[in-house]
């Protein structure tokens, strides 16, 4: 479950981390009065469950109280990547002297947690480990020992820094290593890391995302998704109020698949062949024809989906079944994108039959049909 980045600054603040000045407002006339109370210039940031948001107009500078008024009334009401903007953080102005990228993930591969330090902050971490990887330093953590204080300097040091930039920054990835730890998060990191002009170190901005099996550890996280009030996009919600999973990503290439552990290695064969998933989707087990049309509706839905990979595997979830609702959904879907079909296990041999019958391709094994998919979308097959 995402946090909002004034959410995330408050969990920074319990562990002692330093955060801006600042404060939530809901309306312009409230953010005309932070600012006054700041002092200008300062920053106004939407409050999206989304990444990219300075790209996308998210974030302002105002230099006067009116000119922060005025920005708000543009910012309130826009919508970001389907989210809609009802609140702003309005912030002080830092004095930049450096910027730092400070994270923690999980290493899904290797089972265990990975800090991540890197002296080339304020940029997309993803963007710095494709074109400088050097510059991007990273420790793996024994999820039994947790971080110590000795991984933590060791981190800083291969990132590049010393002398008293290094004990500064090992106490820091310390407490960001705490916040981790006591929200049983996926992921935190803060980007950028300022350091001002003056020596203080500011967590500029704040990303945590909390696992959502430890929502029973966390009550007040669990009540506001059971309202329905985690700003969820529309095609979240309506996976939600089906019982399915649904999650959106960057890519062109729209992923169906039945249980968690296939649907990552699905995302896994379509990044080995150069592919990039826009979306995947979850039916669960015991789905039926009808759950599988629903679900290349939402998956489809997403504007920037140029092709869908179904991949399952029948246990209590049949492959007749499945291709039903695929051969259904071709009378219903408001657009035609190419397809790349893998369905094994349970009537696997019926299922077959049903899409031959409808010249729908069906593949065999799962980097086959991995490859083919990624194939047509570069290219623009149907």
């Amino acid at each position: 479950m995402r946090q909002f980045e004034f959410e995330a600054k408050e969990a920074f603040q319990k562990v002692g981390l330093s955060i801006p000045r600042g404060r939530v407002a809901q309306s312009s006339d409230e953010v005309e009065q932070v600012a006054r109370e700041l002092g200008c210039p300062v920053i106004l940031k939407a409050q999206v469950l989304a990444g990219g948001r300075g790209k996308a107009g998210g974030i302002k500078r105002a230099e006067t109280p009116k000119q922060a008024r005025s920005l708000a009334d543009k910012l309130f009401g826009m919508e970001i990547h389907g989210h809609l903007v009802n609140r702003l953080l309005v912030e002080e102005c830092l004095d930049i002297s450096q910027e730092i990228y400070l994270g923690i993930t999980v290493d899904r591969t290797n089972r265990r947690p990975v800090a991540i330090c890197s002296g080339m902050g304020g940029v997309d971490i993803e963007k710095v480990a494709k074109e400088h990887p050097e510059k991007i330093a990273r420790l793996a953590v024994n999820p039994l020992m947790g971080l110590r204080e000795f991984e933590a300097r060791r981190l800083v040091k291969a990132a590049g820094f010393k002398g008293r930039t290094l004990l500064h920054l090992s106490r820091i990835v310390m407490q960001l290593w705490r916040v981790f730890s006591d929200n049983d998060a996926e992921l935190t990191e803060i980007n950028p890391l300022i350091v001002t002009t003056d020596g203080k170190y500011i967590a500029a901005d704040a990303r945590l995302n909390v696992d959502d099996s430890s929502l029973f550890r966390h009550k007040t996280l669990a009540e506001r998704l059971e309202k329905g009030v985690a700003e969820l996009t529309e095609l979240e919600l309506r996976a939600r109020e089906l019982g399915m999973t649904y999650v959106e990503l960057k890519g062109d290439i729209g992923i169906i698949g039945n249980g968690a552990g296939l649907v990552m290695a699905t995302m896994d064969a379509v990044h080995y062949y150069g592919g990039k998933p826009s979306n995947f989707l979850d039916v669960g087990g015991g789905a039926t024809a009808d759950r599988m049309t629903q679900a290349l509706d939402i998956v489809l839905s997403h504007p920037d989906v140029k092709g869908v990979f179904i991949n399952i595997l029948g246990g209590i979830t049949r492959c007749d079944e499945m291709a039903n609702g695929i051969v259904a959904s071709q009378k219903t879907l408001k657009r035609e994108v190419p397809m790349a079909i893998r369905l094994i296990g349970t009537r696997e041999k019926e299922g077959a039959e049903i899409l031959q019958k409808a010249n729908i391709p069906f593949l065999e094994t799962m980097d086959a049909a991995a490859q083919l998919i990624v194939e047509k979308t570069r290219g623009g097959e149907k």
